[in-house]
């Protein structure tokens, strides 16, 4: 027989999928509380008529075999009790269901037996056997109480078995952690030293091969090679230095070398000749820069220049800076003296105000605070400047800075609303090569230089002969700058370039 298990959190609903799986006429022969439910045990009814009727053949057996002699009952009886011997044990999950095909065997098996010592009825004696029916058992409220108590008795031991554990397991995945890390650390500190090793020897390559284009340019083109060395030592990138001397010819002599290199730098260089597309054109201007670059001084020059073409009523002059002690007071100085407004402003809000107030105006400057390049306060300044409408910048560069230096100032400030650079401290600068250098490489347009603290005589457009002539001028055979025999070649091999 075909024995059917049934689980469910409760009895209802075990006995629910009873009936839709076996019908209303299932047999349940046993329910029990087991972890987690309820478990009920349960046969088709169709089940009990295959039963009964094996339970008839067996009697009708029996019956017929009542005229043999006593030994042949005894030995027809022996194989019924091998029979019974050989059934099926019950299945040891089955707890207290005891009604199974093996216990009808073996009651078949000793009314057999007994057979052999007394009559049998006859077949027309022998009714069917009826079996009581054994109802399923009804939850009750003390039953599910009972149960609730059962599966909250596991869950506390299984939870005590957790805590018991989680001990162990934490150490156990502590010390995996701590085996993976350190092993992943051993990778990436080998990694690093390998990618270091592989870094050195592509630079010592690179510096070898710089080294053998610097020898074969000396060679063949000597004049070439001289005029590097001269960039070089003047203050010039290696990037530029390279792109100049790539107009001098390989037969060049020493003064065509440097005509070629004075015209190609020439034809690179952006100076703007005559400010009447600033002047002119008039609109609003923010002198921005790193402090102490002059800003204030070239706000009253610009100024001054201003007044004297259109006049003082059609120029206001706004500050911002608000954190070092005397600026605006100096700014206004300036502004009493010239006849000009000055406006002080605070944030950007104050600032739009203040600008719609002078639309009328053919030209604002707005002198601004002077911070680091690599402050984050740049970019809020020029995030105020750009919300307050149409506002162009003006960069001031100190031309006495160091090349990187003033790298550093232009990628800070750099943006679309960038008007143009100009040049402060001219005469304090030894060579004007490294700012030339940096206007060069990010096409800035010079505007101004100014060479001094005169309002407004020391400020000048820039000209282009006297940037040429400070760029490229040679430093004097004393100077502990000036590169002597193969170290231009050497400052190009350490930099990993060649001629």
């Amino acid at each position: 027989m075909n024995v059917k298990r049934y689980f469910a959190p409760t009895a209802r609903e075990a006995l629910r999928a009873l009936k839709e799986a076996l019908g209303p006429d299932a047999i349940v022969l046993s329910n029990r509380a087991v972890d987690g439910g309820v478990e009920i045990l349960a046969l088709p009814g169709d089940a009990v008529g295959a039963l009964q009727a094996a339970n008839r053949a067996t009697m009708g057996a029996r019956s017929g075999g009542q005229g043999r002699v006593a030994d042949e009952s005894a030995s027809g009886s022996r194989p019924q009790a091998e029979a019974v011997q050989r059934a099926p044990a019950p299945l040891a999950d089955e707890g207290d269901f005891q009604v199974s095909l093996s216990a009808l065997a073996a009651s078949a098996a000793r009314s057999a037996a007994r057979g052999g010592q007394r009559a049998e009825p006859s077949a027309e004696s022998a009714g069917p056997v009826v079996r009581p029916f054994n109802p399923p058992r009804i939850e009750t409220a003390d039953y599910a109480m009972r149960g609730r108590e059962a599966l909250l008795r596991s869950a506390s031991a299984r939870g005590r078995s957790d805590q018991a554990s989680a001990p162990a397991v934490t150490r156990a995945a502590a010390q995996g952690d701590e085996f993976g890390g350190a092993r992943v650390r051993e990778l990436q500190e080998t990694n690093a030293r390998l990618m270091s090793e592989l870094a050195g020897i592509r630079g010592m390559i690179e510096r070898q091969l710089a080294g053998f284009a610097w020898g074969e340019t000396r060679r063949h083109a000597p004049a070439r090679a001289a005029m590097l060395g001269e960039l070089l030592e003047a203050g010039f990138s290696a990037a530029i230095a390279r792109k100049l001397v790539e107009a001098v010819p390989e037969d060049a002599s020493r003064t065509e070398a440097r005509e070629a290199v004075g015209s190609m730098l020439d034809r690179m260089m952006r100076a703007r000749s005559s400010d009447e597309d600033l002047l002119d054109r008039g609109g609003v201007y923010a002198l921005v820069g790193p402090t102490g670059v002059g800003k204030t001084t070239t706000t009253a020059k610009l100024a001054a220049r201003c007044v004297v073409r259109h006049g003082a009523g059609k120029l206001a002059l706004i500050t911002t800076d608000g954190y070092r002690i005397g600026a605006q007071e100096q700014l206004r100085i300036y502004g009493r003296i010239l006849g000009v407004p000055v406006y002080s402003v605070r944030d950007g809000a104050d600032l739009r105000q203040t600008l719609a107030g002078l639309r009328n105006k053919h030209m604002v400057l707005i002198d601004t605070m002077g911070m680091s390049q690599r402050d984050r306060l740049v970019g809020e300044q020029a995030a105020m400047l750009s919300a307050a409408g149409d506002v162009r910048r003006l960069l001031l560069l100190n031309a006495t800075a160091r090349g990187d230096t003033l790298d550093d100032v232009v990628r800070a400030y750099a943006g679309n609303d960038l008007a143009g650079c100009i040049f402060t401290k001219v005469d304090e600068s030894a060579a004007l090569a490294p700012a030339l250098d940096v206007a060069v490489r990010h096409e800035l347009d010079i505007r101004y230089l100014t060479n001094g603290q005169r309002v407004p005589e020391d400020l000048h457009l820039p000209n282009r002969a006297y940037l040429l002539h400070r760029a490229l001028r040679e430093h004097a055979g004393e100077s502990p700058w000036r590169l002597d025999g193969d170290e231009a070649g050497m400052l190009l091999a350490a930099a990993g370039m060649g001629a």
